[in-house]
């Protein structure tokens, strides 16, 4: 695994190609652990009856990620599409296992 540099370190390509190769293996490592986190979700949902979505949950996430973005100097209504993605992906998931209510 490459080590962490910021990108001012980085002076050509192949540095700056590794840098990207390397936080794209730490993003995906970090999906697989929030999918860890969905998968008990489901758990716990069936266990207190709430459904796979829960609308008022879902706005608060993409308002926490629109905030966190605009935060950090990132495009809110990327963090949005992102997640937008992400979160229907994982009520998917969960419905799979949560019966309809």
């Amino acid at each position: 695994m490459t080590d962490p540099r910021p990108p001012r370190d980085c002076h050509d390509m192949g540095s700056l190609r590794a840098q990207i190769d390397r936080m794209d293996a730490e993003l995906i490592a970090l999906l697989v652990e929030r999918a860890g986190y969905i998968d008990r979700a489901v758990d716990i949902k069936k266990g207190n009856g709430l459904p796979a979505r829960i609308t008022p949950r879902v706005q608060e996430v993409i308002a926490n990620v629109r905030r966190l973005a605009s935060e950090q100097g990132v495009d809110p209504d990327l963090a949005e599409l992102l997640w937008s993605q992400l979160i229907e992906w994982s009520i998917q998931r969960e419905a799979k296992h949560i019966p309809e209510g």
